[in-house]
């Protein structure tokens, strides 16, 4: 029925809209189910568990945010130790889209009477008051109206009907009701109202959880979500002349989950866990190839013009279908990883300190650190919390750390903060404070990841009482060498020696650490390994210097390589070279000594290959002069004829270039024959 009288059309669909929500509450009410638990990875996800206390069969109510629906049906949980978990469901992802999928309106068409009686043309109706007819809706049409006295206009719709004794209309403002006469359809517009009502809020989702069992227990509902990351800072303060510090820890929590926490019990953990979102609240369809339908065309034979029979055979020919096909591939990875939240609390080791108000307990983990925290927690959504996370006095040594990328000419002051607690401490700021006579700042530094029994170094401010220089010089060294099947093969050895000169202006003796650049395949030979670390971009090393002194520091590396040369292809001069080498074997120098003489005499003969070719090329130079000079002058004088007697002389004297060509050309082949054989026949 819609009613527009006396704003009756807006109390009905108020109360339309509120009737279904209060309905469900008071099947299930949200509270219900109570945040207890929450757990802050910074794998930037978190665990929150809501509890409830049931008896026998009971439907647990709880609502999540949009972007979250994904990871709850990812990773939701139901610890029901008693009883048993049933069905959980939720509306699809567009509820409403689907609600008026099936409907003879759209949503539209029910925020207002006028829209709703217009998308319903032809249905019948009752109308009540000034007017009373029933009938079949025909349309609708707006019309403006003047008020009386000038008082402006108003718009107002008259409806038309088809009644049984013809068309009839009625303004719809003055009706007192219009009901529809079809039960089915008054149940549509009411499933609609039901449906706005019920998912009215439109980055929310309801969950409604099935708890099957007997008896009075307590049910706990868990998942995990994306969550900010929290974040770990620390506080170290430092007393001169003492190798220790104070060391606070406070972890920086933030509740956007977009609801209040109200004593809630709160864990921290620090590790590295695999996380990942998978779209399951999309619905996906598998695309399947479309068919042309079948349709048999018109057949019109072709004019037969006759045939010639050939004596052949024809080989039959089949071709094979290609089909494509899709499926879906299962990939199944196997991964160890420490639960976000156990279901009972493990032991954890107390602090050896905890002054704060709230104490903290800690547990190393296989692959994480949890932080318990031991009262609990109120925050409101939106809202940042800090909470302490450890309080201890542990070693803290000052040193000065070079760094050469960092600063060329003067160290770092630091300190080797040990970690000598129970368990580790995750990455975060640290605060340096320096405490004599009064509390100094003296910089900030960052902390990496610390397991229980290691230390880091923490570098805070600039050191220039200590200046540092450094040069560096390389040498190449051949420890051995072989020849087999006519290749040298050298094993050299290049050495690096950097040399860093010290010099100290302050009083007291420090302790120094270079970070000497580490290379792959380098070895460090001095200093000694003792007391050596090596980073992953550097080697460690320990030195000292006293106060107003000045020190040098050598750090020599090595590297071995092979050089590889063919013997066949080494020139004349670095023959020598090898045979006069004192680093090589005296056996290797013999031989090279040897390969040197045949290496001559091949190059001797080629020498005498290159004469030859000289002496031609001159004939040849001289033999055009002359006949060009045969040309100037004439055939039966003394000098033509002098002229062809040189002629002859020079064919003479090219026969004789061929013979020695010849033969020198036999010298060559057999001078390499013999440094061939020999370069073949070498072995050491």
């Amino acid at each position: 029925m819609i009613a527009h009288k006396n704003s009756a059309w807006i109390r009905l669909l108020i109360l339309a809209l509120v009737t279904p929500w209060l309905h469900g509450a008071a099947q299930a009410a949200p509270s219900d189910l109570t945040l207890k638990r929450v757990l802050l990875s910074t794998g930037g996800v978190g665990y929150f568990e809501y509890e409830a206390v049931i008896d026998g069969d009971a439907e647990l109510v709880l609502d999540v945010r949009l972007d979250q629906v994904d990871d709850v049906l990812k990773s939701i949980v139901v610890f029901d130790d008693v009883g048993g978990v049933g069905t959980i469901r939720l509306p699809g992802r567009e509820p409403l889209a689907q609600v008026f999928r099936d409907l003879p309106f759209d949503a539209q068409a029910v925020t207002s009477p006028v829209r709703l009686l217009d998308a319903l043309r032809g249905a019948r109706v009752t109308v009540a008051g000034s007017c009373d007819l029933s009938g079949r809706i025909i349309g609708i049409e707006a019309g403006v109206m003047a008020l009386p006295d000038g008082g402006g206009t108003v718009t107002r719709h008259r409806v038309g009907v088809l009644t049984d004794r013809g068309v009839q209309d009625f303004i719809l403002e003055d009706a007192d009701a219009v009901s529809f006469s079809d039960p089915a359809l008054r149940a549509q517009v009411e499933t609609a109202l039901a449906a706005i009502a019920e998912h009215r809020i439109q980055d929310r989702r309801r969950l409604t959880i099935q708890a099957r069992g007997a008896g009075r227990r307590t049910v706990r509902v868990g998942y995990v979500v994306g969550a900010p990351l929290w974040k770990a800072t620390y506080r170290l303060t430092l007393t001169p002349g003492q190798d220790e510090g104070h060391l606070q820890g406070w972890a920086v929590v933030e509740n956007m989950s977009g609801q209040d926490w109200h004593d809630v019990e709160l864990s921290l953990v620090s590790g590295n866990p695999v996380t990942f979102r998978q779209a399951l609240y999309t619905s996906y369809y598998v695309p399947r190839p479309e068919v042309p339908v079948e349709v048999l065309g018109r057949v019109l034979p072709q004019l037969d013009s006759g045939a010639v029979q050939l004596k052949s055979e024809f080989a039959s020919r089949r071709s094979d279908e290609m089909r494509e096909s899709s499926g879906i591939v299962a990939l199944s990875e196997e991964m160890a990883s420490d639960s976000l939240m156990a279901n009972e609390p493990a032991a954890a080791a107390p602090l050896r300190s905890a002054p704060a108000a709230l104490a903290t307990m800690r547990d190393d983990a296989a692959t994480q650190v949890v932080f318990r925290i031991g009262e609990p927690v109120s925050v409101a959504s939106g809202q940042s919390l800090l909470v302490p996370i450890t309080d201890d006095t542990v070693p803290a040594a000052p040193l000065a750390l070079y760094q050469p990328a960092t600063h060329d000419r003067h160290p770092l002051a630091a300190v080797e903060l040990a970690n000598d607690t129970e368990s580790g401490l995750p990455p975060g700021v640290l605060t340096l404070y320096e405490q004599a006579g009064g509390v100094t700042y003296v910089g900030d530094a960052r902390l990496s990841s610390l397991p229980a029994g290691d230390h880091r170094l923490l570098s805070f401010a600039l050191d220039r009482k200590i200046l540092i220089d450094r040069e560096t010089d390389s040498e190449r060294v051949v420890a051995s060498g072989t020849i087999a099947q006519g290749v040298l093969r050298l094993k050299v050895v290049r050495r690096e020696t950097t040399t860093y000169r010290l010099k100290s202006s302050d009083d007291a003796e420090r302790r120094v650490l270079i970070d000497h650049p580490r290379r792959q395949g380098w070895k460090l030979v001095t200093p000694s390994l003792d007391d050596v670390e090596a980073t992953e971009t550097a080697l460690r090393l320990p030195t000292t210097i006293a106060g107003g002194a000045t020190r040098t520091f050598a750090v020599t590396v090595e590297r071995p390589v092979i050089e590889r040369f063919a013997l066949v292809d080494l020139n004349l001069n670095r023959l020598p070279a090898f045979a006069a080498s004192r680093e090589l074997d005296p056996a290797l120098r013999r031989a090279f000594e040897k390969l040197a003489g045949l290496r001559r005499s091949v190059d001797v003969a080629r020498g005498q290959i290159q004469a030859l070719e000289n002496q031609r090329a001159g004939i040849h130079a001289d033999q055009e002069r002359l006949r060009d000079n045969l040309v100037r002058v004439p055939s039966d004088s003394d000098l033509h004829r002098r002229y062809l007697a040189k002629m002859t002389d020079q064919e003479d004297a090219l026969d004789r270039w061929e013979i020695a060509m010849a033969a020198a050309r036999d010298g060559v082949e057999a001078a390499e024959r013999a440094l061939a054989q020999a370069i073949h026949d070498l072995e050491i």
